[in-house]
């Protein structure tokens, strides 16, 4: 098969390479797939270039959690009936040598979850790991409904998948932007208030979008910047989920959040259970079925360009996925 791979973690230019590799074989459990699209998340590029203190455990990496494609192939214990199914996968490099940037991937059978033939492979095939973020920071805690949840970069890759399905679960989801162009397209998402923290305190903004009600749950994408914002708007006993950090070792407003009650999740994707995983999965595929959830997407490129691509992903100006065809 066609792969992309890299032997060191580095700068995309210096150390990804193309080649042939042999065919992967299912093991007890797992599926084989057919890659049709492979979606680049961050969190793959920081795999790459070593961020977050990362390291390699297997001395050949194919990348990419996420994708698409059909099961050819099945492994022992696993339904024969699912060869040939059209499905989405993820954490397919999660713990594991080889991602979705080639022709073929193995995962365990219940991370290949059935894609209805309506949703286009450019929109499932980043899914995995900034959906099931954004799920497990709304639901980790229990249902919403009822609830008061903010989003915080409410258009990110993780933001809206987390406006979908906390909508879609029964909460009043405020949004944060970072531009007054970005209100109205974050409204499309699915929030019933968005909110630009550019134009003024944003504490204060939030409080008047619920009409001065306190928010239950905070989807975080900027747990660093946000601790004062955050302490302002939370409820008694309110939740911080949070996927992501500028400083490793943020200030926190320890006898604020005391009084309150409040819980700080941290999140890490590779790591959920297992039945969150699976609760998650569902949610995410019923709300692209639905039309709930839908990603713009910045660029389709073949495997050729992995390269360019990981480039666009790394780039802040990238508005919208990047998908690989292998």
């Amino acid at each position: 098969m066609r792969a992309a791979w890299y032997d060191k973690q580095g700068p995309a230019a210096e150390v990804l390479q193309l080649g042939e590799m042999p065919d992967p074989v299912p093991g007890p459990g797992e599926v084989r797939v057919r890659v049709t699209a492979s979606g680049i998340h961050i969190g793959d590029i920081g795999k790459r270039q070593g961020y977050w203190g990362s390291t390699m455990a297997y001395p050949r990496v194919i990348p990419h959690g996420d994708g698409t494609g059909f099961i050819d192939a099945v492994g022992e214990g696993v339904d024969p009936q699912r060869a040939g199914e059209r499905v989405w996968i993820y954490l397919a490099q999660s713990y594991r040598p080889f991602g979705t940037a080639a022709g073929f991937t193995t995962v365990p059978a219940a991370h290949a979850v059935p894609l209805p033939a309506a949703i286009p492979d450019e929109q499932a095939a980043g899914l995995g790991i900034p959906g099931i973020t954004g799920h497990r920071a709304v639901f980790a805690d229990g249902p919403v409904t009822g609830l008061s949840v903010l989003v915080t970069g409410a258009l990110g890759a993780v933001g809206r998948a987390a406006v979908a399905v906390a909508r879609r679960g029964g909460a009043t989801v405020v949004a944060t932007v970072r531009h007054p162009s970005q209100v109205a397209e974050a409204l499309e998402a699915g929030a019933h208030h968005a909110i630009d923290v550019s134009a003024g305190d944003a504490a204060e903004q939030i409080l008047d979008a619920t009409g001065n009600r306190p928010i239950d749950r905070v989807a975080e994408l900027a747990f660093d910047s946000n601790q004062d914002v955050n302490e302002r708007i939370l409820a008694y006993q309110g939740v911080i989920a949070t996927y992501a950090t500028r400083d490793g070792s943020p200030h926190v407003p320890f006898w604020p959040y005391a009084f309150k009650n409040v819980t700080v999740r941290f999140l890490s994707n590779d790591d959920f259970p297992e039945d969150a995983n699976a609760a998650a999965a569902r949610e995410l595929a019923a709300a692209l079925q639905a039309g709930d959830l839908r990603y713009p997407i910045a660029a389709r490129l073949p495997l050729a360009e992995i390269v360019r691509a990981h480039r666009l992903v790394e780039d802040p100006a990238t508005a919208g996925r990047v998908v690989l065809t292998p």
